[in-house]
């Protein structure tokens, strides 16, 4: 299934969207800037995040110091910063994810575990790609599809109707295959049945509902269990992969399918797929999207850790 380009609504045509048109071609001009230039911008711009708000540096703080006890506060301050650069980084590589020719891109990446996803469909089994909300989460998936992956993204509506149809738009011309809003369960079901792969990042929650309490960096976090149940409803396999930004290239490393899983306890499948993540942010992490407040929802008794003291 190919993804057909949606005519755009025309309402998206009124004047009052012309600057948000116009927004949108200075984007794409600026992806053609040379790859040092946009990781340059990205990097000063991060700089200048870290420097003027200082709320988000507070939760970037909180969480390296729940994660990461055992570093020391200089050492974990200079990660912070690190992570502030990554992230203005990662906002202008998502012209590259959008933009950039295959060509301008496949010279700049390499790839390991691409076995994985073959031996995971060569039964003809549907694939949860599953990843988590690193800086270059954008440009992994695009990454992705080079690799030989069309892929069908999870996603949550935006509320801005133009933003809403061009990031869908341009996802969909990069990724191969249509998007899929993360509500409309029984498409996803059906797609992953048929044999499809899917995009899934279950590392962000939004809602207490069908979560569980494990670990994560050993603290108590609100986890997802939908993966388990994605994977048993849609009868497909687990594949977990991670985009590295590595000096001026870049790596996406795939790894082998899950075995026995769905185990039929849903918070060891949780703790597991925290524990993978884990060991991918390790490898870069400064490059994991530390700005969320990944442990406001804790057990009950535990105090948010983001709360300020009276």
């Amino acid at each position: 299934m190919t993804s057909t380009p949606v005519p755009v609504p025309r309402t998206l045509l009124a004047p009052r969207y012309w600057p948000a048109w116009l927004g949108l071609g200075l984007l794409w001009l600026l992806a053609f800037l040379p790859l040092p230039l946009l990781r340059a911008f990205g990097a000063g711009l991060g700089e200048l995040f870290h420097l003027l708000v200082p709320s988000r540096r507070r939760i970037v703080r909180i969480n390296l110091r729940l994660c990461f006890p055992e570093l020391d506060e200089t050492v974990r301050r200079r990660l912070a910063r690190a992570h502030f650069r990554a992230l203005g980084i990662g906002l202008f590589e998502m012209l590259l994810a959008w933009f950039a020719s295959d060509r301008r891109l496949r010279c700049r990446v390499e790839f390991a575990g691409v076995e994985h996803v073959l031996q995971a469909q060569a039964d003809g089994s549907g694939v949860l790609l599953l990843t988590g909300h690193f800086t270059t989460m954008e440009l992994g998936c695009r990454l992705a599809h080079l690799a030989g992956f069309p892929f069908h993204g999870m996603y949550r509506r935006a509320d801005n109707v133009f933003v809403d149809y061009w990031m869908c738009r341009l996802r969909e011309a990069r990724l191969g295959l249509p998007m899929v809003p993360k509500e409309d369960l029984k498409r996803i079901v059906r797609l992953l049945r048929g044999g499809a792969r899917v995009w899934y990042g279950p590392d962000q929650t939004l809602e207490a509902a069908n979560a569980v309490f494990v670990p994560f960096f050993g603290e108590p976090v609100l986890t997802l269990t939908a993966t388990s149940r994605l994977a048993q409803m849609g009868r497909a396999k687990v594949v977990p992969y991670f985009p590295q930004r590595v000096g001026g290239r870049y790596r996406v490393v795939f790894l082998p399918a899950l075995d026995h899983f769905p185990s039929g306890d849903d918070s060891a499948d949780a703790a597991r797929i925290n524990h993978l993540l884990e060991q991918a942010i390790r490898e870069v992490p400064e490059q994991y999207f530390w700005v969320h407040r990944r442990f406001k929802d804790g057990p009950p008794g535990r105090r948010d850790p983001y709360a300020r003291t009276a």
